[in-house]
């Protein structure tokens, strides 16, 4: 079973995701304001590679910041490449 986590103290969070428990990544990012994350990592442990779990990242923090009204810098260049390459998320790109 999947299961994607945030984390949040105010200053920095991440979401993380699990399978069956075990630790398989995470994303961060950094407030910048209270308007704006900026998203400076994304890894996927080698283990669970390929899975697609970078992407359900992605959509993790996408879902979080539409539902607060936010935008996303995305510095993390995975995260910069699939905004670039998905219109879809334009709308939460900062």
């Amino acid at each position: 079973m999947i299961r994607i986590d945030r984390e949040d103290d105010g200053r920095r969070g991440r979401f993380v995701i699990y399978e069956d428990e075990l630790y398989a990544g995470e994303m961060t990012y950094e407030w910048q304001d209270a308007r704006t994350i900026i998203v400076d990592h994304t890894g996927v442990e080698s283990y669970f590679g390929g899975k697609g779990y970078g992407r359900l990242l992605i959509g993790a923090g996408v879902d979080f910041a539409r539902r607060e009204g936010l935008k996303i810098v995305p510095v993390c260049s995975f995260v910069r490449k699939s905004f670039e390459r998905d219109a879809s998320l334009a709308d939460v790109m900062a």
